[in-house]
């Protein structure tokens, strides 16, 4: 058996989603991501990464074989393109040296093979960041989160605390007042050396104990 993903070429017709999702049925697959958009020749795009496929050429022929399908492609997935991935939430001049700190680590990594992505997003306000943390539940690939405000707390402590529990999501916060840095594993004075140590604790190819994290400050 072998992983799989696949960008699925269709027509954009009533119906092809149903026709898609029961070839994979046949094969007994399971869907472990999928995109779904339509793009600008009006053909739709499906996108879907699958596990256990025990036989990939009987499944590519009966995915060739749709009369909704106009092409069947086998990509790499996402984990192996871009690896895992650090989101950065917050505003001001501070989360760009977390980012500064972040990538600089990541880069180090990634020579040695690993694949490590940062993104970041400058958000103010409480239902903002609050909304952007629950998103994390739908986000694919997400390791680690880095709050970088000069004061958070609220929603966004509710947030927190909320992806943690349910997805186990490791977070890591400047050291600024309100109730959100309570919620995280570890806290840091530092911007750069948040980013850093956030790349450390989900690189296979650094020395950091994550399971050892307890609201600990840096």
């Amino acid at each position: 058996m072998t992983d799989l993903a696949l960008s699925i070429q269709t027509l954009e017709k009533k119906g092809v989603l149903d026709d898609i999702t029961e070839i994979f049925s046949s094969h007994n697959l399971n869907i472990s991501y999928a995109h779904i958009y339509i793009e600008k020749n009006d053909y739709g795009s499906i996108n879907v990464e699958l596990e256990n496929v025990e036989d990939v050429d009987e499944l590519l022929d009966d995915l060739n074989n749709s009369p909704l399908v106009k092409k069947v492609e086998v990509r790499g997935s996402l984990m192996d393109v871009y690896g895992k991935r650090i989101l950065i939430f917050g505003g001001g001049a501070q989360v760009s040296q977390v980012a500064l700190g972040a990538i600089t680590e990541a880069d180090r990594h990634n020579i040695r093979g690993e694949r490590i992505s940062v993104d970041t997003i400058p958000l103010v306000g409480e239902d903002n960041i609050s909304e952007a943390v629950d998103a994390l539940s739908i986000t694919p690939r997400v390791n680690a989160l880095v709050l970088a405000g000069s004061l958070m707390g609220g929603e966004i402590t509710k947030a927190v605390r909320r992806v943690k529990k349910e997805f186990g999501l490791l977070v890591i916060s400047l050291n600024m007042p309100g109730s959100a840095a309570k919620e995280a594993d570890l806290i840091v004075t530092d911007p750069i050396q948040a980013g850093v140590m956030a790349v450390m604790a989900v690189a296979n190819t650094a020395v950091f104990d994550v399971d050892k994290l307890d609201n600990k400050k840096f």
